[in-house]
């Protein structure tokens, strides 16, 4: 059974930090790429950041650079999202999302954690 589960959000002033984890299990996590999506009220999902299989690369949304740093540990089959200089508007539901692509392309999704930024 595929599980994606997120944890670590939470509230937190402007100015703070959180560190998001994404535990998975039942798939070979060190083939999948995986990325952070977030959901604001009212608006469309929209990527975060993203890591490909073996750490090697990664990539932002332009509006989180320099702040979140996202990296993976194969070995705990954990992904991690840091988050540095929070603002309002990062206030959202983080998902963890796991992608193969190929011809055994498939993807999975996590529950989601809520992230509130706000004094």
């Amino acid at each position: 059974q595929v599980q994606l589960v997120e944890s670590g959000g939470g509230l937190v002033q402007p100015g703070g930090s959180l560190r998001l984890s994404c535990a998975a299990s039942g798939f070979t996590f060190s083939t999948y790429a995986m990325s952070w999506y977030r959901q604001a009220p009212g608006k469309e999902r929209e990527l975060v950041a993203a890591i490909t299989s073996t750490g090697g690369s990664t990539n932002y949304a332009d509006s989180v650079k320099g702040r979140f740093t996202i990296s993976r540990d194969n070995a705990k089959n954990t992904v991690y999202l840091q988050m540095n200089s929070l603002k309002p508007e990062d206030t959202a539901v983080y998902y963890c999302h796991a992608r193969r692509s190929g011809i055994w392309y498939s993807d999975y999704w996590g529950q989601g954690t809520q992230v509130t930024v706000s004094s």
